[in-house]
C-alpha cells in the first residue's frame, strides 16, 4: 500500500514550498494538487496554478512523486497541455503522476463560455482529450510512425481536439511517457480508464453515503473496475488503484486510529494507493499537523499491514 497526499494550492511561494517539502521528508510516497482554477467552498479564497505549483514542488523535492488531482478537458486543449506537463516531467526528473478526469460540472466547466455539455457528451470529449494526450505524450521524434509528418509534426483529427504538425519539444522523462491516473466511476469512462491508464481513482459515489455504504459503493466500484478490465483482455492486477479516502462528510486523518482503519477497508477492497489531504486549519478537511505527524511516522507500518 502506497499512501499520497494532497496538497491545495492555497499557499504563496515559499511557504508553499514547506509543504511540499515536508511531504517528502515524511515519506509519503505521492504528492497532489487539485487542477481547478477555484473549487467549490473555497472559491473566494487564494488558489494557484496547477502546473506552475508542480513545477516549484518539483524544485524543492527529490524523490516524491508529483501529480495532478485531476486534469480535465474543462479548460485544457491537449496540445499545449501535453507541452506543459512534459515539460514538468523532465523538470521533476520524471517523477509525474498525470490524474486525469472527464471534468466537473462546476465553475470550471463554465469559466471559458462553454455551453452546459450532457453526461455522454463530457466522457465523449473525455476519451478524446485522453487519446490525443496519449498520442502527443508518446511521440519521441520518429518519423513515419503513427500520425507523425515529415516536417517533425505531430496531427490529430478527433471529435473534439484537432492538431496541426504540433512539435513536442520537451519530451517527457519518462518513457513511453508519465503514467495516466484515470479518474472514472462510471461504465464508458472505466473502458477509457483501463484503455489508456496505468492507475486508476477514485473518490467514491458523490452523493452524501454514510460510511457503510460508502465503502460498499467503493467495492463495487472496484469489482466493476475488473470486470472492464476483463473485458478488454486486461489482467486486472496489471493497474494501480487509487482511493481518495476524504469526502465532505467524513475526513481520513481525523485521528490515527481513522486513517489506520481506512486504509485497511481500501486495502480489502483492492486498493493499492490511498490518498488523503493535508489538514487545514478551518472549512473542509480540518485538522492537526501533529496527526499528520504520527501518522507519517508509522508509514512503513502501515504499507507493511
Amino acid at each position: 500500500m502506497r499512501v499520497g497526499i494532497v496538497i491545495l494550492p492555497q499557499f504563496d511561494w515559499p511557504e508553499a514550498a514547506r509543504y511540499w517539502r515536508g511531504a517528502e521528508e515524511r515519506g509519503f510516497d505521492h504528492a497532489w494538487t487539485y487542477d481547478h482554477l477555484s473549487w467549490r467552498s473555497l472559491a473566494g479564497e487564494r488558489w494557484h496554478a496547477t502546473i506552475p505549483t508542480l513545477t516549484a514542488a518539483a524544485m524543492v523535492t527529490e524523490r516524491i512523486r508529483l501529480g495532478t488531482f485531476v486534469a480535465s478537458p474543462n479548460y485544457r486543449h491537449p496540445v499545449p497541455f501535453a507541452k506543459d506537463v512534459a515539460t514538468l516531467d523532465q523538470v521533476s526528473g520524471g517523477r509525474v503522476l498525470l490524474g486525469l478526469g472527464s471534468g466537473g460540472t462546476g465553475f470550471d466547466a463554465h469559466v471559458m463560455g462553454q455551453p452546459e455539455l450532457t453526461p455522454r457528451e463530457r466522457v465523449d470529449r473525455f476519451a478524446d482529450f485522453t487519446a490525443t494526450l496519449d498520442e502527443l505524450l508518446r511521440f519521441e521524434g520518429e518519423q513515419g510512425e503513427g500520425q507523425a509528418d515529415a516536417s517533425g509534426g505531430i496531427s490529430h483529427d478527433g471529435p473534439w481536439y484537432t492538431a496541426r504538425e504540433a512539435r513536442m519539444v520537451g519530451e517527457p522523462a519518462q518513457r513511453p511517457r508519465m503514467p495516466f491516473i484515470m479518474a472514472a466511476n462510471g461504465p464508458r469512462a472505466l473502458r477509457i480508464a483501463v484503455q489508456h491508464g496505468q492507475g486508476w481513482v477514485t473518490t467514491g459515489p458523490y452523493v452524501g453515503a454514510g460510511d457503510a455504504e460508502w465503502w460498499r459503493a467503493v467495492g463495487d466500484l472496484s469489482v466493476r473496475l475488473d470486470d472492464a478490465c476483463e473485458a478488454a483482455g486486461r489482467d486486472p492486477r496489471s493497474i494501480e488503484r487509487h482511493l481518495s479516502l476524504d469526502r465532505d462528510e467524513s475526513y481520513a486523518m481525523r485521528s490515527v486510529d481513522a486513517f489506520e482503519e481506512a486504509v485497511g477497508l481500501a486495502r480489502e477492497r483492492g486498493f493499492t494507493d490511498v490518498i488523503t489531504h493535508w489538514p487545514r486549519t478551518s472549512g473542509i478537511h480540518t485538522g492537526d499537523e501533529r496527526v499528520l505527524d504520527e501518522v507519517a511516522s508509522r508509514l512503513d507500518a502501515i504499507r507493511a499491514d
